[in-house]
């Protein structure tokens, strides 16, 4: 996703005065600005960094949806239609069976050797942005029994 989108979009839902839309937007954008501003490429923010973002966020509102009281539907509502917005920019994360298929083709020797700690410590860093980590703790869990 490229940060010229958010901003285009943003403008859109300013023009259509969707407010509720055009401030979950902003606040991604504010997410991913200040993420380029730490990682020291303010200017040129790339599509990789915004990704990591856009899952950032969309874990954080969705443990704001769940931690939220069930008496407080005003904040739930808020949060899930933050939350759908957020959804619309996330990139499409790898399946369950994806996941399964690629640690067996490329990690076999090092699930081998049964030892979760070992397997997760190595195989993160290559599913990293590409796969939720709770998908592929099970899996590598479910392979080590």
């Amino acid at each position: 996703m490229d940060i010229k989108v958010l901003q285009k979009d943003m403008i859109a839902a300013m023009k259509a005065r969707d407010k509720a839309r055009k401030e979950s937007i902003s606040a991604l954008i504010q997410a991913v600005k200040k993420a380029g501003i730490d990682a020291g490429c303010r200017d040129d923010i790339p599509e990789e960094m915004v990704n990591k973002v856009i899952l950032k966020e969309l874990k954080t509102v969705k443990e704001q949806i769940d931690s939220c009281p069930a008496d407080r539907t005003d904040l739930i509502e808020e949060y899930q239609a933050r939350y759908d917005v957020f959804n619309e920019y996330a990139p499409k994360l790898m399946s369950a069976e994806e996941v399964e298929a690629e640690l067996k083709e490329k990690f076999a020797d090092v699930i081998a050797t049964k030892n979760k700690g070992q397997i997760m410590k190595t195989v993160m860093p290559a599913f990293k942005g590409r796969a939720d980590g709770k998908v592929i703790n099970q899996i590598v869990a479910k392979m080590c029994q």
